[in-house]
């Protein structure tokens, strides 16, 4: 099995920046708040899309979180 070092290392740095997107989207007032926080969920859920290749499982992830995103970003506050 080979290592691939640029897997280990961009999961805690794509982490990090998650948490402090989160934390800097917390700073904003209502509705901001939601809708950057509803924008965010709705773009990791289009990268988790793009990047699954043909892999149903994480094709469904994404599915998931951008509708979530979306309801985040519209109706649920």
């Amino acid at each position: 099995m080979k290592l691939d070092v640029s897997r280990a290392v961009l999961g805690p740095v794509g982490l990090a920046i998650g948490f402090a997107l989160y934390a800097g989207a917390g700073r904003v007032d209502e509705p901001w708040r939601s809708v950057l926080v509803g924008a965010m969920f709705a773009l990791l859920g289009g990268a988790a899309f793009a990047y699954a290749r043909g892999e149903r499982w994480i094709q469904g992830l994404g599915i998931v979180l951008i509708a979530y995103g979306l309801l985040r970003a519209t109706v649920l506050r």
